[in-house]
């Protein structure tokens, strides 16, 4: 966070304690290109997100407890398409917040809540896919409904604790006088961290649910390699074999959409999160565009989880066109046999 242009107390704020907003010389057309970038971002989170929603609500044959920790995700990267993202798109632009300051706490709040209950869902989703795959037989009696609410339970109440304390009891700006300064003479509103809370953030929020998910995906991959050499070894002829061969692609699917999700959670958290652990130590001189920009790739992972279902998941696709075609208003849609390869 640059802070070069602070003030050295609130007396000498620039319009003599009415709050302006931070000096930048961003061209029109730059702004526009932002704009364009950020409103397409928005609209494929918003509405790819939302037909997961619609489809896994709607359709009875895809009850599962997976999708419902799927439908579950989705709605945290839909709020944060809908709620979160307009406001710091206008912040990010303008370098400049117009929307006040107890907006400006609520939003903080809900922002970094949402965008850690996406990481604990990824994370839940992982240990689902870890029973199905590695231990079948004992899925159906371990990852019960009554298991996916506790894990749904953890995953929203978690971030929302986490958050709302964090932000609401300024613990996160302990001691960052420079931040106070800022917040008084500036239309200024964006998360900040000392050293205390970055490192503290790091270490629970991303590195031990990014671990657990590597951990995950490595275990993933070597039974999936283990099932596929078992069932290439067995005769052609064999009892079931449509069925066995069956069972090997859905391994082998599980682990590379599994490695892809990790692979783009990694790529777009990972910046961000170093960026909040390291920059206090720096003395808070990583450019705000840096940080910005840093804080979009993060969003972007919610952008980027609806495309990966589309790209590996024929049931997103069908119902993508069941509900533009509008056949999802007709009677008894929602118990209809449209998706056997959900199963």
């Amino acid at each position: 966070m640059d802070l070069t242009y602070i003030p050295e107390d609130v007396s000498s704020c620039p319009t003599f304690g009415n709050k302006s907003c931070p000096p930048t010389n961003r061209h029109f057309h730059i702004r526009v290109i932002m704009y364009s970038i950020m409103i397409g971002a928005m609209f494929i989170t918003i509405f790819g997100n939302l037909v997961i929603i619609i489809s896994i609500s709607h359709f009875k044959q895809l009850h599962s407890p997976t999708n419902f920790l799927i439908l579950s995700m989705a709605t945290t990267d839909f709020l944060l398409g809908l709620v979160i993202m307009p406001y710091s798109m206008v912040r990010s632009v303008e370098s400049c917040w117009y929307f006040g300051d107890g907006f400006c706490k609520f939003h903080t709040s809900f922002d970094m809540m949402l965008s850690l209950a996406s990481i604990f869902h990824l994370c839940s989703i992982a240990i689902d896919r870890f029973y199905a795959v590695c231990y079948p037989l004992h899925y159906t009696t371990t990852m019960t409904i009554s298991m996916i609410k506790w894990l749904l339970a953890v995953c929203w109440s978690a971030p929302a604790l986490f958050s709302f304390g964090l932000v609401l009891s300024k613990a996160n700006v302990s001691g960052m006088q420079n931040y106070e300064i800022l917040v008084a003479c500036f239309n200024f509103c964006a998360l900040a961290f000392n050293k205390f809370w970055g490192t503290i953030l790091f270490t629970t929020c991303f590195f031990t649910p990014g671990s657990v998910m590597v951990g995950i995906y490595g275990k993933i991959f070597i039974v999936s390699k283990r099932h596929a050499r078992v069932i290439d070894n067995m005769p052609e002829n064999t009892k079931g074999e449509v069925r066995k061969n069956l069972s090997k692609r859905k391994d082998r699917k599980a682990a590379k959409t599994l490695g892809i999700v990790m692979g783009v959670f990694l790529a777009c958290w990972l910046p961000c999160f170093l960026a909040v652990l390291i920059d206090p130590y720096l003395g808070y001189s990583t450019p705000m565009i840096v940080l910005d920009l840093l804080v979009w790739l993060g969003y972007f992972n919610s952008t980027c989880n609806p495309l990966i279902h589309g790209f590996f998941y024929p049931w997103f696709r069908k119902a993508l066109k069941y509900i533009v075609s509008g056949k999802i208003f007709s009677s008894h849609s929602e118990s209809a046999n449209l998706f056997p390869e959900a199963h």
